[in-house]
């Protein structure tokens, strides 16, 4: 299996992976800070290095429902967007889901208005987060890549059927340049395989009805099934991931965990903190404090057990959110992690940060004060607030 050594900034490497997987069809709107994926794809499509048919629509919302027609009617489909253009789309991502269609989207994180803002955090994905699709979170362009690739594997698997979306942070990732490896076009092709449609609607030999209305005759059992394809989704990601690290060398899994074993201290977080993260966590070793990292790459499906299960012996957590839920409760991956966690709560301290809300940087040095800080008050026995904002000007 052959690898290129090139560097790209996460953009170029989701365009990368599209122009791979060479889909059937695209479509899409452009938005800051992911035009940029639409607007390489289409340098591809127009030299001929691909055979999909390129849709420009009038809004997001126009490109998740082209989408949405392009993959009832059998075609392997795309698109990717951001922020407001999420927002825009979420009609249809319930839709898309309800319909049970393995839609691929490349989400690149960027803040929602008011104000105007236009870096990163999360809380357009986070948005998104119960309208039935995948999520996966990357920290880096090596990363985006992979998890697209993968992302044609899960969603398209019999026991899933459910639209899929992989995201990179805005800016920090989609705009910055890294070094990472790209396979070989025949290998990636032949790793996803060819799109079988079970179910196509231009199939005029065995004809369906899609989206029609559903009373409480049955609408009830295909929400049920909905959810059980999420609960499906949970072996196929696993499985997947193996078999991706067969072949081209690096394993996925729900989490990544750094450092965790002996810790004392962890910080949990989602997509390109963790890069972040990792430095503040050697420089505590070297301070002589045991801290650890977990990082979530799947949130939906919530692997909740298996965090659970691997939190277990950590006495000191702290759940980093670049979003807020505003319910006065922290934030959501605070709350499902203290969901999670809930039957161990008495032998845990679990504090929750938001934090970099609008693109604002998370330094280093503020992560080794705020998990440094957690130690020393369990040491001391003193009271540390359960929630508050990291960075913030009070």
């Amino acid at each position: 299996m052959g690898k290129t050594r090139v560097a790209r900034t996460g953009n170029e490497a989701m365009a990368e992976a599209i122009r791979q997987i060479n889909p059937d069809v695209v479509a899409a709107y452009p938005i800051t800070p992911a035009t940029e994926v639409m607007q390489i794809f289409a340098t591809y499509v127009a030299d001929g290095l691909v055979d999909t048919e390129l849709v420009p629509t009038e809004s997001e919302h126009s490109a998740m429902s082209a989408a949405i027609g392009s993959q009832v009617a059998g075609a392997r489909t795309m698109t990717a967007t951001s922020s407001q253009g999420l927002a825009l789309m979420y009609e249809m991502l319930y839709i898309a889901a309800g319909l049970r269609l393995p839609l691929i989207m490349a989400e690149v994180n960027r803040a929602l208005s008011a104000p105007i803002n236009i870096h990163c955090d999360h809380s357009d994905t986070m948005g998104g987060r119960d309208a039935g699709w995948i999520q996966i979170f990357s920290e880096n362009s090596q990363e985006a890549y992979d998890n697209l690739i993968q992302a044609v594997r899960i969603a398209e698997h019999k026991d899933v059927l459910l639209p899929i979306m992989v995201t990179t942070d805005g800016f920090i990732i989609s705009h910055a340049m890294e070094a990472m490896e790209i396979y070989d076009d025949k290998d990636v092709r032949g790793f996803i395989g060819t799109y079988k449609p079970l179910l196509p609607a231009l199939d005029h030999r065995n004809p369906i009805t899609v989206g029609a209305i559903d009373f409480v005759d049955y609408y009830f059992e295909h929400r049920r099934a909905v959810a059980q394809a999420m609960i499906n989704a949970k072996d196929v990601i696993l499985e997947v991931g193996r078999e991706f690290g067969r072949k081209f060398g690096q394993e996925y899994g729900f989490y990544e965990a750094y450092k965790l074993d002996d810790a004392e201290v962890a910080m949990v977080c989602l997509g390109s903190t963790a890069g972040t993260g990792k430095d503040a966590i050697d420089n505590l070793r070297k301070r002589g404090i045991k801290a650890g990292l977990l990082k979530i790459r799947v949130f939906r499906p919530f692997p909740a057990e298996e965090l659970a299960a691997r939190l277990r012996c950590v006495p000191q957590i702290c759940v980093l959110d670049r979003s807020d839920a505003l319910a006065a409760t922290g934030g959501p991956l605070f709350a499902e992690l203290l969901a999670a966690m809930y039957e161990d709560r008495s032998e845990h301290k679990i504090i929750n940060r938001i934090y970099g809300l609008g693109g604002r940087d998370i330094k280093v040095g503020e992560i080794e004060e705020l998990l440094s800080a957690q130690v020393s008050a369990a040491a001391g026995g003193k009271s540390i607030d359960r929630i508050a904002y990291l960075g913030v000007r009070e």
